[in-house]
């Protein structure tokens, strides 16, 4: 009953935030009368106040239609490459006349972005796709919302979110592809690699891995406490619902995004008390630009999706509860995980010094796994300063981490050499 109590709550609202919209912009347009009335500045930005606290939060956008790189403008196109049920493979396509620049391109690195499945749509790590456009030709999974999954599609667990990312590695082709994983999907995209690396398949040439979970017993935050303390029935008795019959899911198991919005809220309720007082002062002043920004980032942060259920408690089990990526026990579809399998591919690991999300030491431990990978193919790094966002968005990630990013695919670009075995006798 939760989520169509919800749902009964966001009927009621809608009208209420969309009047308070419309009076917003009554009371502060410059051609408007009323915008001349005493105190109509404090009631307009009130107004807004209220709205964007009352309003729904779509899935934004990508929104990226050109970029810079090799000193000319070149436009982008959103392509999906590959649809799947609970995923859509997002290809963003360069587009030049310049024949320099085009041939430019055509020699650079092919990069697939794994976004994470935790919340947030994959459109949190525009600034992350953007960057990497520069210098590379980019993919992207795009999670699509559970809810508007019909039941029909079945279910989605973890292990179908590894089958996921080897069937994108393949759909790509590995022998010239490196694979960027942020935060949640560095576990999967491990297994997967692993997998297909024991079986014989090409593998990536190079696996960059930020701020995940890989041993989670490292450095334990409050994330990891939270999904320690609870048993897992308890996730499934109080996290778990079913979605209303007025979406295409209606009937499915899912942990819903606004439950899992409160849990963000929660943790940091100060920041955002404070972050929405800063923006209504903002609009007092006529501070636009500042309060734009603030528009631009609660749109991001505001907009979450239905996990699957099933795929939401085998990651709690699987990767925080039990640990069996680092202690050697996870079987997927009924074959075990050995990371020591990878020979050819090149490790790099980062890590935020301040991460509060994936403590330090949880990703590195990647590197104690990859035992196949020679010495001279493993990186760590460690961003002084930076917190879990701040590995692969903003200015931090822009200055200082994309440029170890490109500069450790460009110089594993080039196949290593296959190792043959040595005869014995």
């Amino acid at each position: 009953m939760l989520y169509q109590l919800h749902e009964w709550q966001r009927a009621f609202m809608g009208p209420m935030s969309y009047f308070a919209q419309a009076s917003a912009k009554m009371f502060s347009e410059p051609g408007s009368l009323l915008a001349q009335w005493p105190g109509a500045a404090r009631w307009a930005a009130g107004c807004e106040l209220m709205y964007r606290l009352g309003k729904d939060y779509e899935k934004p956008a990508f929104g990226i239609h050109e970029i810079q790189a090799h000193g000319h403008t070149v436009a982008v196109v959103e392509q999906t490459a590959l649809e799947l049920p609970f995923c859509r493979l997002r290809r963003f396509k360069r587009y030049s006349d310049n024949p320099e620049v085009i041939e430019a391109m055509r020699r650079q690195p092919v990069v697939l972005v794994v976004a994470p499945l935790s919340g947030h749509h994959a459109t949190l790590l525009r600034d992350t796709v953007r960057t990497l456009l520069r210098d590379h030709k980019v993919y992207v999974t795009d999670w699509v919302d559970a809810r508007m999954v019909p039941a029909e599609a079945g279910m989605f667990r973890l292990d179908d979110y590894v089958a996921y990312v080897e069937r994108f590695i393949r759909h790509i082709g590995a022998s010239d592809l490196h694979v960027v994983s942020v935060c949640q999907p560095t576990v999967p995209v491990l297994a997967a690699v692993s997998l297909m690396a024991a079986r014989g398949e090409e593998t990536p040439r190079s696996l960059v891995m930020m701020g995940g979970p890989i041993d989670p017993r490292r450095s334990p935050t409050s994330v990891n406490d939270l999904a320690t303390t609870q048993p897992l029935s308890w996730f499934e008795a109080n996290l778990i619902h079913t979605v209303p019959a007025n979406y295409p899911g209606r009937g499915r198991k899912v942990y819903p995004g606004f439950l899992q919005h409160a849990g963000f809220v929660a943790m940091n309720p100060g920041r955002h008390l404070s972050s929405h007082w800063d923006f209504y002062l903002d609009l007092l002043r006529g501070d636009l630009d500042d309060a734009e920004a603030h528009r631009r980032f609660y749109d991001e942060y505001n907009a979450v999706l239905d996990m699957p259920a099933g795929y939401y408690l085998d990651t709690i089990s699987t990767v925080f509860q039990q640990c069996l990526l680092p202690r050697g026990l996870w079987d997927v579809a009924g074959e075990r995980v050995d990371p020591g399998a990878i020979t050819r591919s090149a490790l790099l690991t980062i890590e935020g010094e301040l991460d509060d999300i994936s403590g330090l030491g949880q990703t590195e431990a990647a590197h104690a796994l990859c035992t196949g990978i020679p010495a001279k193919r493993h990186a760590h790094r460690v961003i002084e300063g930076a917190g879990h966002y701040g590995i692969f968005s903003g200015r931090r990630w822009r200055e200082t981490v994309y440029p170890q990013v490109r500069d450790f695919i460009r110089h594993h670009a080039a196949r290593p050499p296959r190792r043959t075995p040595q005869r014995k006798g």
